[in-house]
């Protein structure tokens, strides 16, 4: 059937056939439960039959399991009748192997095509969260943000948010008269961060050419949709980096996605895995925003899954939007974990042919308890269900066979090679240079002005014959600038005498980069 996908079924004990309604498919979903009991294999399942309705997919591969999804699996796989036996026990008539349309990510660029975003699109909160800035601090983000509004300083990557930082430092006073206090301490701490984030890889993130968002919704010439392959397995090693570029990825499509209201199927499903890290120690004005954007994304026709241990990670505004839920097996060995498994049975809609919380403890690998949304998006009454095996191959594909996929992708040489036009670096280090010769000329100006003074002076003491008292007045007294520097013009100034000694060099390419390497 066209308007469902099929997550399993049973035998005796289990539930019939379960489906999820395409239609309701953007009313997001939770897939749940402790490590080792199929959580992966579930979010496999569910890829491979969105993408067979001609639904794109975008996942992040945490474990380095998921590349299978781009090829077939095998008879000779030794989980081939484990695979048939439950596709025969649970009704998967039309069972059979097939790889499916991948296109690989890679934020580093080494087993995926790179994937970048500018400092601008990512924004000042998200910016502030991913480096975990104080109060203080993200106000300062915020107006070096508008200052960069107000002088047209584009924010691409991380030398131009560095190189602006030294500029509102030595501007501080004049700009905290009309924005509020901006302390050379939180600049530089901001800056500190800002060196760790860089060693995470985030001058890998930062950058152009930027990801298109039409990139990520794309079918192949039989109208499947396209699997994006996030590679994380690295990329877990930051894990406050991983969360927030995939809620970054998240905000862009609720904004710049149309409203299509209740479309028969969804444009793009979207599995945030680990979800976890979203939420740890997150503040309150990010959990809103993630609130906010599973709240009303659905409209934009994107469905939203979150995979995590327990339910309990996801906070209860959040976890009441997620509407299609897979729970696998909790573990309950502590008064915590049987309060945890309790609060995670409440969330179900009651069958009276067994108990919830018993079944969420008792369930086996690749069993789940279920409760997908009905007509009129009423939630399901919760059944245990067998899952079905996959299609594609379990487990990671070889090397060469990746290599071989990203040749032929429809994004290959598009991201591979890195931009770096003018942007705010540029322009300060242009403004520099230009109030460096502008002050050297202005000296030499003066020097020139003396010098002419002197001649003059000298020649009239020879015509005189009488000793000239030099007063104050007739002096050439070294003249005191009358040019009223401008914000702009103070920084320029400043970065100009830096420029010009050795140490000076030192200090700027440690704070704003590579434009003095190789001089």
């Amino acid at each position: 059937m066209t308007d469902r996908i099929f997550i399993g079924g049973g035998g005796a004990g289990y539930a019939e056939p379960q489906h999820l309604l395409l239609k309701y498919a953007n009313r997001h979903g939770l897939i749940a439960g402790a490590t080792g009991t199929g959580k992966t294999v579930t979010l496999q399942i569910l890829a491979e039959s969105f993408a067979s309705q001609g639904v794109p997919v975008f996942l992040s591969d945490v474990k380095g399991d998921l590349s299978g999804l781009g090829a077939s699996g095998r008879a000779d796989f030794h989980l081939h009748d484990a695979f048939m036996g439950r596709a025969g026990t649970i009704g998967f008539t039309d069972y059979a192997y097939r790889a499916f349309p991948v296109t690989f990510w890679d934020l580093y660029g080494e087993i995926g095509h790179p994937v970048r975003t500018t400092i601008s699109e990512m924004g000042p909160l998200l910016l502030s969260r991913l480096m975990e800035l104080s109060e203080a601090q993200e106000g300062i983000m915020n107006i070096a943000f508008r200052v960069a509004d107000e002088q047209g300083l584009a924010l691409l990557d991380l030398k131009d948010l560095q190189s602006l930082l030294v500029w509102v430092g030595e501007n501080r006073k004049t700009l905290s008269l009309r924005y509020g206090n901006v302390s050379t301490a939180s600049i530089g701490a901001i800056q500190r961060r800002l060196l760790v984030l860089e060693g995470q890889g985030g001058d890998r993130l930062f950058g152009e050419p930027a990801l298109e968002l039409s990139d990520i919704m794309t079918h192949d010439e039989a109208g499947f949709g396209r699997i994006n392959i996030l590679a994380a397995d690295k990329l877990m090693n930051s894990p406050r980096l991983y969360a927030t570029f995939l809620l970054w990825l998240l905000s862009e499509l609720f904004e710049i996605l149309p409203e299509v209201g209740d479309p028969d199927k969804p444009k793009l499903v979207f599995f945030f895995d680990e979800a976890h890290l979203l939420f740890d120690d997150a503040p309150k004005a990010l959990i809103d925003k993630v609130e906010q954007v599973a709240r009303l994304i659905r409209s934009k026709g994107v469905g939203v899954y979150f995979i995590t241990q327990n339910p309990a990670d996801v906070p209860e505004d959040v976890l009441g939007q997620l509407g299609n839920r897979v729970q696998h097996a909790l573990r309950a060995f502590t008064g915590k974990d049987r309060r945890e498994l309790r609060q995670a049975a409440e969330n179900y809609r009651e069958n009276p042919d067994f108990d919830t919380e018993d079944a969420i403890r008792e369930v086996g690998v690749g069993e789940a308890v279920t409760s997908m949304l009905e007509r009129k998006g009423v939630p399901g009454v919760v059944q245990r269900t067998l899952i079905r095996p996959p299609s594609s191959q379990l487990g990671p594909i070889d090397p060469d066979a990746r290599r071989a996929v990203m040749t032929g992708s429809p994004v290959a040489g598009k991201y591979d090679t890195a931009i770096d036009r003018e942007s705010a670096f540029e322009i300060l280090a242009a403004r520099a240079e230009a109030a460096a010769r502008e002050a050297e000329e202005a000296e030499q100006a003066e020097e020139a002005a003396e010098s002419a003074a002197e001649r003059e002076y000298q020649a009239g003491r020879r015509y005189s014959g009488n000793r000239v008292g030099r007063s104050s007045s007739s002096t050439p007294a070294r003249r005191r600038s009358s040019r009223s520097d401008s914000v702009g013009t103070a920084f320029a100034k400043s970065f100009a005498r830096q420029i010009g000694t050795q140490s000076g060099r030192a200090v700027v390419r440690g704070i704003l980069g590579g434009l003095f390497r190789g001089r």
